[in-house]
């Protein structure tokens, strides 16, 4: 069904299921995007993907609405950035390094409306799920309020909306932090037993089923990311070849492919018409592509994460070893590649591939470089201009914080901040904000252009 035009259109950074013609009325609002050259043929059939996906069903014609499917079409049509907050923990963080709220770091909104400004036109909350990560799984009336202000908020700015969860019933923050185990947390703090405990993906699913009721009519909200950068295949087996992860996880709990159609499944009972996005496994990395099975769901969307090649991307500060453009072994076989423009469409080639053999459109919701990579700005336009070639919406990692005991200490992803790891004050710009600016800058649609 059509979403009346005071909402928001629902879409944005990722990758859907089925088109349909794109109507007069969404050409309107958006107009035409630069012409770009497509890097993938027509859709083909293949055998590793469902005989026949559920398109969206028929939408009903009428003023002053349009198909919110229209803006997973011939795009880009949303380019942004990722918020990211997390559960805080007083005897880790202290008192005030991420805010006096249960999760920070404490965003405002004029935190927001800079990112507008800016150009952008999408935020994708990186959130704490709704309910808590310990038995008895139920709702955190604390962070539901903070989840409510920021969507809020975003409304305000001008933003669409991705809902996107990374901890939740058998899930906590410190999956992303296990290089860190032992040197400020302890394994207390690890919590991975939704990849093992029936009763948590029970609670993942409930947990879902429950947001999507409650914030389906929301005018800001263009999505759901059902989990942040699934990651059974480190956590469980310490396997990174996809192959080999896809037999140990196959017929167990452990298997993304069979988890996820649950989740997708309790959305729907609520919501038929929001947007569903899910990430492979091996924490939504391009090359897990392969191995990623597409489910019968109603607009489903696979989104992509791309931090590749991690050594230049998460270098660290002050040691100029790897450069862009420049040659080294970046996909780990020992030998020394080229790495310029042409490296990306390597690395794409899975994608490609993907977009080619499922007849989807596909984008990325998570990328990033670190401010002080030697050839940061000039590898963060090589891989814009990859995605925009190949029609893909996204989402840079990171749209930092303004609050100072955060934002002066954690800085490598600061956007607002130049390449020299010393400076730690936002003078306004910088050679990576002026990039994305340059691709910001074609965004034409904003929830105030959706309203009447």
């Amino acid at each position: 069904m059509r979403r009346p035009l005071f909402y928001v259109l629902p879409g944005i950074v990722i990758l859907t299921l089925a088109c349909g013609p794109v109507s007069d009325l969404f050409r309107m609002f958006v107009g035409e995007n630069p012409p770009v050259e497509t890097l993938v043929e027509p859709a083909t059939e293949s055998g590793i993907f469902p005989d026949s996906i559920e398109s969206p069903s028929p939408q009903p014609a009428g003023n002053f609405s349009f198909d919110v499917w229209d803006l997973w079409q011939d795009g880009p049509h949303l380019r942004g950035a990722n918020l990211y907050q997390r559960r805080v923990y007083p005897e880790l963080d202290g008192v005030d390094f991420l805010g006096e709220g249960p999760v920070g770091p404490p965003y405002t909104l004029s935190d927001l409306q800079t990112l507008a400004s800016h150009g952008a036109n999408l935020v994708n909350i990186s959130h704490p799920g709704l309910y808590t990560e310990t038995p008895p799984y139920e709702l955190d009336e604390a962070v539901q309020a903070n989840l409510d202000q920021l969507l809020d908020w975003a409304l305000e700015a001008d933003l669409f909306v991705v809902i996107a969860f990374r901890t939740g019933p058998g899930r906590s923050e410190f999956t992303f932090l296990l290089d860190d185990l032992g040197l400020w947390f302890d394994e207390q703090y690890l919590n991975d037993s939704v990849w093992q405990d029936e009763k948590a993906q029970a609670g993942w699913v409930e947990m879902w089923e429950y947001t999507a009721a409650r914030y389906q009519e929301h005018p800001a909200l263009v999505g759901y990311d059902l989990m942040v950068e699934p990651n059974a295949n480190e956590v469980l087996f310490d396997e990174w070849d996809p192959l080999e992860y896809d037999s140990l996880a196959a017929g167990t709990l452990s298997d993304w492919n069979s988890f996820y159609p649950r989740i997708a499944a309790a959305i729907r009972k609520e919501d038929p018409q929001t947007p569903i996005l899910v990430e492979p496994t091996g924490y939504g990395a391009v090359g897990w592509l392969p191995v990623f099975e597409l489910a019968h769901v109603d607009r489903l969307v696979v989104s992509v994460h791309q931090y590749a090649p991690f050594p230049y991307t998460h270098q660290s500060a002050g040691v100029e070893i790897l450069t862009f453009p420049g040659r080294f072994d970046t996909d780990w076989d020992g030998q020394a590649d080229p790495f310029n423009r042409g490296w990306f469409d390597k690395l794409l080639a899975p994608l490609d591939q993907f977009k080619n053999e499922s007849g989807l459109p596909m984008a990325v919701n998570e990328y990033g470089v670190q401010r002080w990579t030697p050839g940061a700005a000039d590898f963060l336009e090589a891989e814009l201009d990859a995605f925009e070639r190949r029609g893909l919406n996204h989402a840079i990692w990171l749209w930092e914080v303004s609050y100072p005991q955060y934002a002066q200490e954690v800085t490598a992803f600061q956007l607002r901040l130049g390449p020299d790891p010393a400076v730690v004050e936002e003078t306004g710009s910088s050679e990576l904000l002026a990039v994305l600016e340059q691709y910001w800058a074609r965004n034409t649609i904003r929830p105030s252009k959706t309203t009447q």
